[in-house]
């Protein structure tokens, strides 16, 4: 493994120029799915990519854009799945970006570039580090690999969770390396075993068929503070969510979680001088702050009603809607969210409340931090970055990787990738650090090296 590991090495920075153009030849072609900008172009230009780098490529169309899966054979039976996508984010505001955004530019070590990090430059680390073992092994990989491309990740992927369904057969896998991933702020790897779920809804509520002068507040039925109350039945000062049911099905955090949990840095002390935060939620101060994240939570994200111009109109609002979005933790459904969502309302005289959802469910997911493809990842991440891997067992935000587990069954899913903490993904100036996408292909290598041989009878 020792000098497998090295050959590894020595063959990603003799060509890490070559990888680094490579990145550079996708960045420069705009792939933005939030307008259909020179998406379908991309998704031609992954194909030929993996072709290139001897996957056999298929393109598999969906409602929206295509998913682009390449496949190669190993070695072993075993299959080892990455999931990457090929869209990004708007550029938007240009007049921030040093250098424009679909021009990418090497400064000071740094490629600069919309996708660079978010997700070209983690694609392409990929490839490298398949290289690289390939070339190890005499043009052999050691196990299967598979790598599915998407075009829809940055407008929450509406049809990959169709299309994982539909294609489950053919999509196989013992384990996934997601995309993302690298290090946090003090140079250690991490990796993260689970995210909360997501429910997006508007609710409005409707009083009158216009407007009215609020001279006539006394008889005028308002639609702003009947969706005060309706808001405030949703949760009380304790931050407990009074929607009847709403905690039956949650998992609470093992005892290994909370351990994990509690080895992690708190970035109190960063939030509030960013930030300016006096007082956290509920007072919560160090670990309490990371505990947090194992309890679901009901977000309020606008709230539209009335007048909003300079000045005062004088007005009763005969219409009023609120965006919420709940984050669920495991073993939560948002399906029966929603539908709890439903009855809390009509149970509080509420029935007059529309409710819309917004956009697809997301579940949450969790794996065991003892899983051995866990392991294998926090051993070759510490043989890199000469740092223990830290590990996070839940984190706040929501992933289309549910699409992967809830079709293929509970296959464990990590990460390692090329990210630092000030990348500047989906912000002007995205980039990524060249050492950092040379050590995420050299961390690539080791696990998929590894990966052949880790046992069945240790839970995959």
């Amino acid at each position: 493994m020792v000098d497998l590991a090295r050959e590894f090495d020595a063959y990603l920075r003799a060509k890490l120029d070559e990888y680094i153009q490579e990145v550079s030849q996708l960045c420069a072609q705009p792939s933005i799915s939030a307008r259909q900008e020179g998406v379908l172009e991309c998704a031609e230009l992954v194909a030929q990519t993996l072709q290139k780098h001897g996957f056999r490529a298929q393109k598999y169309e969906t409602p929206g854009n295509p998913v682009i899966v390449g496949r190669a054979s190993g070695r072993s039976a075993r299959t080892l799945l990455f999931y990457n996508h090929y869209d990004v984010q708007p550029p938007e505001p240009l007049d921030l970006w040093t250098t424009p955004p679909f021009q990418p530019t090497i400064r000071d070590g740094l490629l600069y570039a919309r996708g660079a990090q978010d997700d070209k430059g983690e694609f392409v680390a990929r490839l490298a580090a398949v290289d690289a073992v390939r070339s190890a092994y005499s043009g052999e990989l050691p196990c299967n690999v598979i790598f599915v491309v998407e075009g829809e990740e940055e407008i929450g992927s509406p049809h990959i969770a169709t299309f994982a369904l539909q294609n489950k057969e053919a999509l196989i896998c013992q384990g996934a390396i997601w995309e993302e991933g690298g290090i946090d702020k003090d140079g250690s790897p991490y990796n993260v075993l689970g995210g909360r779920g997501a429910l997006s809804v508007e609710l409005t509520v409707q009083t009158m068929k216009r407007d009215q002068h609020s001279g006539g507040a006394h008889m005028f039925p308002s639609a702003a503070w009947r969706l005060v109350r309706v808001l405030e039945s949703l949760k009380g000062a304790d931050e407990r969510i009074r929607i009847e049911g709403f905690y039956e099905a949650v998992r609470p955090p093992t005892k290994l979680d909370l351990e994990l949990t509690d080895a992690l840095p708190t970035r109190e002390e960063q939030f509030r001088e960013l930030l300016g935060i006096r007082e956290f939620v509920l007072g919560r101060t160090g670990k309490e702050l990371n505990r947090a994240v194992f309890e679901p939570t009901c977000n309020i994200q606008g709230i539209q009603t009335g007048y909003q111009d300079k000045g005062a109109k004088t007005i009763v609002p005969a219409r009023a809607s609120a965006k919420l979005d709940f984050r669920l933790v495991p073993d939560q459904d948002p399906n029966d969210i929603l539908q709890k969502l439903r009855q809390h309302l009509d149970t509080q005289g509420f029935t007059d409340v529309g409710i819309a959802q917004l956009g697809g469910a997301i579940w949450p997911v969790k794996w065991s931090a003892e899983n051995p493809l866990v392991r294998l990842a926090a051993r070759a991440g510490e043989e890199v970055y000469d740092l223990p891997t830290r590990i996070y067992p839940l984190i706040g935000g929501s992933s289309p990787v549910y699409a992967f587990t809830n079709s293929l069954g509970a296959i464990p899913v990590i990460l390692a990738g090329v990210g630092y903490w000030d990348n500047r993904q989906h912000a002007p100036d995205e980039h990524v650090r060249l050492v950092d996408f040379l050590n995420a292909a050299r961390h690539i290598a080791r696990i998929l090296d590894g990966f052949a041989d880790l046992s069945e009878r240790n839970g995959q």
